[in-house]
């Protein structure tokens, strides 16, 4: 596992795990804690973002999945696991469950994800199981010799799906990504490579695959532009957002890219559906918006960049 990069009080990593629990908390202070806890190792840490997997809130408790699987804490699996097994929760609590555990890459976790991948009637769920178990024998396989906590270091995530080998032309990762008949694996894989490459030609081929017949590629597919920043995906990225027939998943996806683009029209659709039905994608705008405004302040989101929070 990665070493962590911050070392903080008792207090102060108490405090993070209480404002963290805290549903009386507007949704942006408890994912200011979110983000501040994954920096951090240690029970307590680990004990918190576990408990918020089953938060009443789908989007904060998919991101403490999500936290706990770029945090690569083996301690973190049995935890997942029950979240993951746990059909009463939402499927996109349980599709980042089942990334994260690809995400931190050991065998143990092999048979449960088969199982669900056999079993399990959730396409975006199952889809995932797949992903995570191709990934967990890319790991062994094709790096062995290296990390499983490798991370991009342009992009600093631990990705879903090791990417294609850079051999393969823009026309021939563009075929892998857009072609509906290919495995979900090979077009992720295809998906983070055109997104390493990074240039103007790779990001349209990028905007194309938001018309994927997956809505797990399609939200995929809109967290990388939001990675990306490029203001050509802004009028795609809104479309998403705009159709309330879409998968949550994904527009709340599309929503935080948005974000991350952050130009004036970004913005002013990220106002304009703080106030939609669907919790996931207003509390997604909440967040994002709130992530923008200590931005435009010179000031960190994240806690534990700041100066450290008085404890009552």
């Amino acid at each position: 596992m990665e070493s962590n990069k911050f070392e903080c009080s008792p207090e102060t990593v108490e405090f993070l795990c209480k404002r963290l629990l805290d549903q009386s908390q507007p949704i942006s202070e408890r994912f200011r804690a979110l983000f501040s806890l994954r920096n951090l190792s240690g029970d307590r840490p680990r004990e918190a973002l576990s408990r918020a997997m089953r938060d009443p809130s789908n989007l904060l408790a998919h991101e403490a999945a999500f936290a706990l699987g770029q945090m690569q804490d083996a301690d973190a699996i049995p935890a997942l696991e029950e979240v993951l097994k746990d059909k009463s929760l939402h499927p996109i609590v349980r599709h980042e469950a089942a990334e994260a555990l690809g995400a931190i890459a050991t065998t143990g976790v092999i048979a449960l994800l088969e199982s669900v991948w056999m079993e399990d009637s959730t396409l975006e769920v199952l889809e995932t199981c797949e992903l995570a178990l191709r990934r967990i024998v890319d790991q062994k396989i094709v790096h062995k010799g290296y990390q499983a906590s490798l991370k991009d270091l342009r992009f600093q995530s631990v990705d879903p799906a090791l990417p294609a080998s850079f051999d393969g032309s823009l026309d021939q990762l563009s075929e892998v990504l857009l072609n509906e008949e290919e495995e979900i694996y090979e077009r992720y894989a295809a998906l983070f490579a055109l997104r390493n490459i990074g240039h103007d030609a790779s990001v349209g081929v990028i905007i194309k695959a938001l018309g994927a017949e997956s809505a797990l590629l399609r939200h995929e597919v809109a967290y990388v532009l939001g990675q990306l920043q490029n203001k050509a995906a802004s009028s795609a990225l809104a479309n998403i957002l705009k159709n309330v027939k879409e998968h949550p998943m994904v527009r709340h996806e599309a929503a935080e890219a948005l974000g991350s683009i952050a130009d004036i029209e970004c913005i002013e659709l990220l106002r304009e559906f703080a106030n939609d039905p669907e919790p996931i994608v207003s509390q997604s705008c909440e967040v994002a918006l709130s992530m923008l405004e200590f931005e435009r302040a010179g000031k960190s989101f994240e806690y534990l960049f700041m100066e450290q929070p008085q404890v009552n």
